[in-house]
């Protein structure tokens, strides 16, 4: 009974880090049109900086006409 408070906080913690990790997604209609994620396009998942692809689509709209 003494590890109760201890256990409780670990299955908090990896409950938030499970349902943080599904807020990584980028834009549904993106990810929807073209089925990839968010490193298709992003340096970093969590980040807004557009790799070279990112930057192609943003111009062109068309995930395969930017990836080689």
């Amino acid at each position: 009974m003494k590890r109760l408070p201890l256990v409780a906080s670990v299955v908090a913690v990896v409950a938030g880090l499970i349902l943080s990790a599904t807020l990584s997604f980028g834009k549904p209609e993106y990810t929807k049109k073209e089925k990839k994620g968010c490193v298709s396009c992003h340096v970093t998942a969590k980040s807004k900086e557009l790799n070279d692809v990112g930057k192609c689509y943003g111009e062109k709209k068309d995930l395969k006409a930017c990836v080689k």
